[in-house]
């Protein structure tokens, strides 16, 4: 499976999160998932709130738009965005790691 698929409603997105980071940023794809660091911690959904407010901010839609769909208690996770095409999570995650070089 891609790191990005589409679906009938908008795009499902596989990460590795990176909890207790520094700052909030996507590192890149490795394999078949996209990585994130966040710094909050990985107690009481913290982590997963953060992931889905900063990916809300990161693909401009808001994190109403943004459903983990597996892996809440894990590093990895599968997340569904509606109205988002495959197109734009590819584009937004390229303009993402080009800022970092």
């Amino acid at each position: 499976m891609s790191w990005v698929t589409s679906f009938s409603e908008g795009a499902r997105l596989q990460v590795k999160v990176q909890p207790r980071s520094s700052r909030n940023e996507i590192m890149g794809i490795t394999g078949d998932c996209l990585r994130i660091k966040l710094t909050a911690p990985p107690v009481e959904g913290k982590a997963n709130k953060k992931l889905v407010k900063f990916l809300g901010q990161v693909f401009d839609c808001g994190a109403g738009k943004i459903r983990i769909t597996r892996g809440a208690t894990s590093r990895r996770k599968l997340l569904e965005i509606t109205g988002v095409t495959e197109e734009e999570i590819r584009r937004r995650v390229g303009d993402c790691c080009r800022k970092r070089e």
